[in-house]
């Protein structure tokens, strides 16, 4: 009997736009010989399923099911789709563990550790991992740019904590433009990251590890068009992505082998990618990934073609992994 798939998509926050992509774009590559795919959007507490021809039909959470035509239809494993909250901070995998079902992504804890990106940082930096100079702001802290460009310097990033995409980030030069880019961040998020600029090679790197294999994916080298890899690089084609990066032999060795010991160290599963930059003397841990995106524009899709792993292939490995207790 074929197991069922509930691909979940949609989430509730400004990532919410891509992970409609992503999750639209899995819903196509999911081997339908082997699995009934079902597209479910979450929004708030209200989860419909949007696959036809049971639109609209909700999800009960007690038992991650729905009912058509007075049959009930119990979800088996869940693939998790949605970039920011709920589905990349811990909240979706707490569920699931509360419910007994298997899903997609890393565990609570890894997945709200490396949504934080401070507290990522943080927790790496222990294990000397080189990371960028930091701080940290709550909404209540007095913002003080004095301090902050001692600590980190001009030019500097200013972004949401919890986050990605690149939503709410500014790239800030001037003393007198960091608290209305700290401000734009807070409209994101209550914590605010203020990070160094570290100029260099742009470099991001896929990993799976599955019981069975493990796959370190091709280095992806990112030349944004823009000042630098914002939202609009990201998905709207302002950036050149190149696979595999060009760096030395020696860079991409070391910087595939600091990807695995981030996953193993942060107890990672399902498909993550790390991003970082490579300088002449550094390979700097920027954030890491969990829910990478799966559109048509994304970075693992490339790099799983150049691998010669086709998309239908990759999922049947999470999945199959993901089923195997």
């Amino acid at each position: 009997m074929k197991k069922n798939i509930a691909i979940l998509y949609g989430g509730d926050s400004s990532e919410v736009k891509v992970s409609l992509k992503s999750g639209l774009q899995v819903a196509k590559i999911i081997d339908t010989k082997k699995y009934n795919a079902f597209l479910v959007l979450v929004k708030g507490p209200k989860w419909l399923v949007k696959s036809e021809p049971f639109k609209d039909c909700k999800v009960n959470k007690d038992d991650f099911s729905f009912t058509a035509d007075n049959k009930k239809i119990k979800f088996d494993f869940a693939l998790i789709a949605i970039h920011g909250t709920p589905g990349e901070n811990g909240v979706l995998q707490g569920y699931f563990d509360i419910i007994g079902i298997p899903y997609s992504t890393s565990g609570l804890l890894t997945s709200a550790v490396t949504f934080n990106k401070y507290a990522c940082k943080l927790y790496l930096k222990d294990i000397n991992i080189d990371t960028a100079k930091a701080v940290l702001l709550r909404e209540k802290d007095k913002i003080e740019p004095d301090k902050i460009i001692a600590k980190v310097g001009l030019p500097c990033f200013v972004k949401p904590n919890n986050g990605g995409s690149s939503y709410g980030i500014t790239k800030v030069k001037t003393k007198n433009a960091l608290t209305a880019a700290v401000k734009k961040a807070f409209a994101e998020d209550t914590e605010v990251i203020i990070e160094e600029y570290i100029q260099g090679t742009e470099l991001t790197c896929g990993v799976f590890k599955t019981k069975k294999k493990d796959i370190v994916f091709p280095i992806t080298e990112i030349v944004p068009l823009n000042e630098f890899f914002d939202v609009d690089a990201k998905y709207n084609g302002a950036s050149n992505e190149i696979t595999p990066a060009r760096i030395s032999a020696r860079d991409e060795k070391n910087c595939k082998e600091l990807t695995s010991l981030i996953y193993d160290t942060l107890n990672c599963k399902g498909i993550c990618r790390v991003d970082y930059i490579l300088t002449k003397n550094r390979l700097v841990f920027l954030e890491i990934n969990t829910v990478p995106g799966m559109t048509k524009a994304s970075i693992i899709p490339q790099q799983a073609e150049y691998l010669g792993i086709n998309m239908t292939e990759l999922f049947n490995m999470v999945i199959e992994d993901g089923l195997v207790l």
